[in-house]
């Protein structure tokens, strides 16, 4: 398969708090979790992610069995990198997890939080996504969408959505994401497809598939038509030319005037 990955921040001059990879047999999207409340950690979101795909990387390409089992691993040996930090805070650096893997004869995926991968197969296509952080603090979430961005309205009501996410993350009954705490990657969404059933793959943060949602400019198979035939590049562009068009986010909603894009494709 031929792959490309394409990772843009979402502001000039800020850290990318997402994190990419595609090589012949690994493709990957970090989403790091946008910070508002103190951490309890001295590194930061980008140092979490970057050292979270990097483990991930090295135990899914040496290790045969699940993914679940590499993700496990590498959020303990991250965890274990910054022990003096207080990795039971709340908001401790999290990221949501998406990962592909082509194993003999089948394609494995997982996703774990905010990240979507999309299967093109012989059969149609498979969209995998993990909603249930957008199924918590939906009032606050409704309350937050009622304000044009930069208000501070706007930024009160998103601090108090942050806080009524964390009081669930990685809850029974809440979500679950990559944290300090391996015990989450028991919680993602997994499986496996033959090989030869698969023409093409993405992996998307949410910042690239706002293309689809919230503002409604492609669907799913028109997505991939743009990855295939214009390039991941492209499809970021097309993201960001909307989100200029919007810049208090009142004709889309969203918590980010632009948010981290990422764009990982094969086929």
């Amino acid at each position: 398969m031929r792959a490309e990955t394409v990772t843009d921040a979402g502001r000039p001059g800020t850290p990318n708090e997402d994190w990419a990879l595609a090589n012949e047999t690994l493709l990957m999207a970090l989403d790091g979790a946008t910070v508002r409340t103190e951490t309890g950690c001295q590194h930061g979101v980008p140092w979490y992610v970057a050292k979270l795909g990097a483990s991930l990387t090295a135990f899914a390409a040496e290790r045969t069995d699940s993914l679940g089992v590499s993700l496990t691993l590498a959020i303990q040996f991250v965890a274990d990198q910054h022990r003096e930090c207080d990795l039971s805070h709340p908001g401790t650096p999290s990221a949501g997890v998406g990962i592909v893997r082509l194993n003999g004869e089948h394609l494995e995926y997982l996703v774990l939080g905010d990240v979507t991968v999309i299967i093109d197969t012989t059969d149609g296509i498979q969209v995998i996504s993990d909603d249930r952080v957008s199924n918590t603090a939906t009032a606050e979430r409704a309350e937050a969408d009622r304000h044009p961005f930069g208000s501070a309205e706007k930024q009160a009501a998103l601090l108090r959505m942050k806080h009524a996410e964390l009081a669930v993350r990685n809850t029974e009954g809440g979500y679950w994401i990559a944290a300090a705490d391996p015990r989450a990657a028991t919680h993602a969404i997994s499986d496996r497809l033959p090989l030869n059933s698969v023409r093409r793959v993405a992996l998307l943060t949410d910042g690239a598939t706002r293309a689809v949602e919230p503002f409604k400019l492609l669907d799913w198979p028109q997505l991939l038509d743009v990855l295939q035939q214009n390039g991941s590049r492209e499809l970021i562009n097309r993201v960001r030319a909307i989100e200029a068009a919007d810049p208090q986010c009142t004709r889309w909603p969203r918590n980010k005037r632009s948010d981290d894009a990422t764009a990982v494709f094969a086929a």
